[in-house]
C-alpha cells in the first residue's frame, strides 16, 4: 500500500487554496458560497462516476502509488480528493481569469 498520489494530491490541493485565498479570487472571496459551490461540482462528478462505473466505462486500473483502499466498487480513495482538486482548480483559475480581463477591461 502506498499514499504517494494521496499525498501529492493533497499537496497540490492545499498549494491551490493558498493561493485562492492569497489572492482572494474564490474561496477567499465567498467562502460559504465557494464551499457550496465545490461540494455540488465533487457530489456532481462522483455520480458520473457512479454511472460510468455502473456502465463499465470507468474502471480501476492497478498501480503502486495509490492506497488501494476503496471507497466502493472501483472508486479508489483517491478519486473525490482529484475530484475535490478539479473543481478548486478550476474555479480558481476561472475567478483568475475574471478578474485580468475586469482588470484589462478598466485600462481601456
Amino acid at each position: 500500500m502506498n499514499a504517494l498520489y494521496l499525498i501529492l494530491l493533497l499537496i497540490s490541493l492545499a498549494g491551490v487554496i493558498a493561493l485562492d485565498i492569497r489572492l482572494g479570487l474564490f474561496l477567499g472571496r465567498d467562502p460559504l458560497r465557494a464551499a457550496s459551490v465545490l461540494a455540488i461540482g465533487v457530489a456532481f462528478l462522483l455520480l458520473w462516476d457512479a454511472a460510468g462505473i455502473a456502465l463499465g466505462i470507468f474502471f480501476r486500473g492497478e498501480n503502486p502509488y495509490s492506497t488501494g483502499i476503496l471507497l466502493a466498487p472501483e472508486l479508489p480513495l483517491e478519486e473525490p480528493v482529484f475530484l475535490l482538486f478539479l473543481c478548486q482548480l478550476t474555479m480558481t483559475l476561472a475567478c483568475g481569469v475574471q478578474r485580468a480581463l475586469d482588470r484589462r477591461r478598466g485600462e481601456r
